[in-house]
């Protein structure tokens, strides 16, 4: 982990062009991910969910029920550049997101419960995709570029351990065990 509250697993290298491995390591990265967010906040009071991870930023709850918000959009860009040809996709407002009301008022267990069920079947997606599958594209309007799926598999790994980290490192600073 690194000093900076923002990054603590560093920042997504885009430029990168994944091999079988990556893909490999990061569809188990993801795999993993429910569980070891689930770990990260295991035993924590409303008051330290409800505590930001950074000076500025998200409270530990809207970490947890931004990762599923986050990954079934994820899981519906995928599905769409499979079934599509090079679809444009649609953006969201995450951080507004993180302010409506069933962030504040919904345990995290049920986000938890929903990643555990989406990556289950985002994980099965992943495992049975190809070279050719796995070279397909989706276009953000926001970047302006075309996104391979290989390198969006090492997005979402990195997403899940980004977040992660956010809580861990938060627990550590705050010698909540």
């Amino acid at each position: 982990m690194t000093e900076d509250l923002r990054y603590p697993v560093g920042r997504f290298d885009t430029a990168a062009r994944p091999g079988p491995d990556d893909v490999r390591r990061w569809i188990e990265e993801i795999a993993g991910a429910p569980a070891q967010l689930r770990a990260a906040v295991e035993g924590l009071s409303a008051e330290q969910l409800d505590t930001a991870y950074r000076p500025g930023g998200w409270t530990v709850r809207q970490v947890v029920h931004h990762v599923p918000d986050s990954h079934a959009n994820a899981y519906v860009r995928f599905k769409l550049a499979l079934t599509e040809e090079a679809p444009v996709i649609k953006p969201y407002e995450e951080a507004r997101w993180a302010e409506l009301e069933d962030t504040r008022a919904t345990p995290v267990e049920v986000s938890l419960a929903l990643l555990d069920a989406l990556h289950h079947r985002w994980v099965l997606l992943l495992r049975s995709l190809g070279p050719d599958d796995l070279a397909r594209v989706y276009r953000h309007p926001e970047l302006g570029t075309s996104v391979r799926l290989d390198s969006a598999v090492g997005l979402y790994a990195w997403h899940g351990r980004h977040h992660v980290a956010h809580v861990v490192a938060l627990r550590e600073r705050m010698g909540w065990g």
